[in-house]
């Protein structure tokens, strides 16, 4: 075989080689893809007074509660119904990580995302709810009667 040719072959088996690894590389993709549109996560809380269901998306599916719900403080349940809620997304956020280390293998930037999905979503309970501030009254003060009326809108100029 003369040089050329040769060259020639080993460029069709470098092609040939390239267009496997991209079939399997797409395949992967397409079972990871499914697998992180069917990926749900769940939690309960301790007690089996709540327990949720959220989605890939992180939307919650579904919401349970158990019998004592009927007895419990509704301050208390509202707290344990929020910190279950972000038990359940943060297992779909794992789960999905899974789904992608299992078709990616090991990466830097998945570890990355883990650690924060843990310090977002971690063990630590949802902090107290803010207290509302009360709206703002404005009110507006009739002219006198010796005055001329302030016009509707000033010229920034004019400050």
């Amino acid at each position: 075989m003369t040089e050329s040719a040769d060259i020639l072959v080993r460029r069709i088996e470098a092609l040939d080689t390239a267009a496997a690894d991209n079939r399997l590389r797409a395949e992967s993709l397409r079972r990871m893809t499914e697998g992180l549109r069917d990926v749900v996560g769940t939690a309960t809380s301790g007690d089996g007074l709540v327990s949720v269901v959220a989605g890939s998306d992180g939307a919650v599916k579904s919401i349970s509660f158990g019998p004592a719900v009927r007895t419990t403080d509704p301050a208390a349940l509202s707290s344990a119904t929020l910190r279950v809620i972000a038990l359940a997304r943060a297992d779909a956020a794992r789960r999905q990580a899974e789904v992608v280390r299992s078709a990616l293998g090991d990466t830097k930037l998945l570890d990355q995302v883990l650690a924060e999905d843990r310090r977002v979503f971690g063990d630590e309970p949802p902090g107290e709810p803010p207290v509302a501030v009360p709206p703002r009254v404005i009110r507006r003060v009739a002219p006198v009667e010796d005055e001329e009326p302030m016009p509707a809108y000033r010229s920034h100029d004019a400050w």
